[in-house]
């Protein structure tokens, strides 16, 4: 039996996997793929060097931790398919720990439509920077699922960057923080870029400058250990350049507007969560 199973080769389903197949505790033989479309499960194989299921259900039965990596509306239908074979597992011995990267999706869905008692269940909130091995994946454990087992996950998917447990009830919050600020990101460094190219900067200098500034205040805020106020403070001199920038910012509502971001976006998974 193979150690992780990737139903849904999507963007992140596709980054846990290629995760798994670097992780020195996993690997490529440890990994098998299966999605809707097989061409393209195929591809990704031949690309991380795993195999390739011809279906769902084949690559339910070959792993121990299976990543459920479909998007919401299409879970439930997911879930169906695989029910009997989870059914078989179970009355076989067989401990297969389930694991969802679906936003808004609480564990009690699951069960619900599994309908084969408390299964072990992890849920997984993983960001896009995880394709390269920098990203920040919530980790949420049932009851049901064992301390080394949740461990065992976080070593093989280690190549995808950090993780983090919190109760399930703080992920559709936490979740939004750090699966949504990635785009939120973008659009700030695509901005920056375009004042850059307004002042007379070359377009593609003007994106390297803003990226590499923003990764490297990023990276100040983790290592300094410093509130960012504070670290914006010691960039504002008096009377200089850097205030008058973020008087801009203030008087454009910039920090409202971030905060209206992640409250519309925690809300949006609630609702989802809610079948809404």
């Amino acid at each position: 039996m193979k150690k992780i199973a990737c139903i849904g080769t999507g963007n992140m389903g596709g980054a846990l996997a290629k995760a798994a197949c670097q992780s020195p505790a996993c690997g490529p033989a440890q990994v098998i793929l299966a999605n809707r479309t097989h061409e393209k499960a195929e591809r990704l194989a031949k690309e991380l060097g795993c195999e390739a299921a011809r279906s769902n259900l084949e690559a339910f039965r070959e792993a121990k931790f299976v990543l459920l990596g479909v998007k919401p509306q299409m879970m439930e239908g997911l879930l169906r398919e695989l029910a009997p074979a989870l059914k078989e597992s179970i009355e076989k011995g067989e401990r297969k720990i389930l694991v969802t990267m679906a936003a808004g999706l609480k564990s009690s869905f699951y069960r619900e439509i599994l309908n084969c008692g408390d299964i072990p269940f992890i849920r997984l909130m993983p960001n896009t920077p995880a394709s390269i091995g920098c990203g920040m994946t919530l980790v949420s454990v049932s009851s049901s699922c064992r301390e080394e087992e949740a461990s065992e996950l976080e070593a093989l998917l280690s190549a995808a960057g950090s993780f983090d447990r919190i109760p399930e009830e703080q992920m559709d919050a936490a979740g939004t923080l750090t699966g949504c600020t990635p785009a939120f990101a973008y659009m700030f460094i695509e901005a920056l870029a375009d004042g850059g190219v307004m002042a007379g900067i070359p377009r593609k200098k003007a994106q390297e400058y803003a990226a590499r500034a923003v990764m490297g205040a990023a990276a100040l805020v983790l290592e300094s250990g410093k509130h960012p106020g504070l670290l914006k403070d010691e960039v504002c001199s008096p009377g200089g350049s850097t205030i008058v920038g973020v008087h801009e910012l203030e008087e454009k509502g910039f920090r409202s507007a971030a905060m209206n971001a992640v409250l519309g976006a925690c809300e949006k998974n609630r609702k989802m969560g809610e079948g809404k």
